[in-house]
């Protein structure tokens, strides 16, 4: 099952934070789209990713831009 978190309207590093309890939270191949608007956010998604070797990909979901994580 893929988890919708809605990060719009948050400024960094909230988007990340809020992205890192969603994958503790939901465990071990959990798969979550994060949609964040501010322009630093992919940056910081980029970074906390790569730290902790999750798969990013660029998706568009239906409210817009964002990403996949699968932890």
């Amino acid at each position: 099952m893929i988890s919708l978190l809605d990060a719009r309207g948050m400024r960094c590093p909230w988007p990340a934070v809020r992205l890192a309890r969603a994958v503790r939270e939901a465990g071990a191949g959990a798969v979550i789209r994060i949609v964040a608007d501010d322009p630093i956010a992919p940056k910081e998604i980029a970074a906390l990713a790569a730290e902790r070797g999750w798969n990013v990909i660029e998706v568009t979901t239906d409210i817009g831009p964002g990403f996949e994580i699968t932890a």
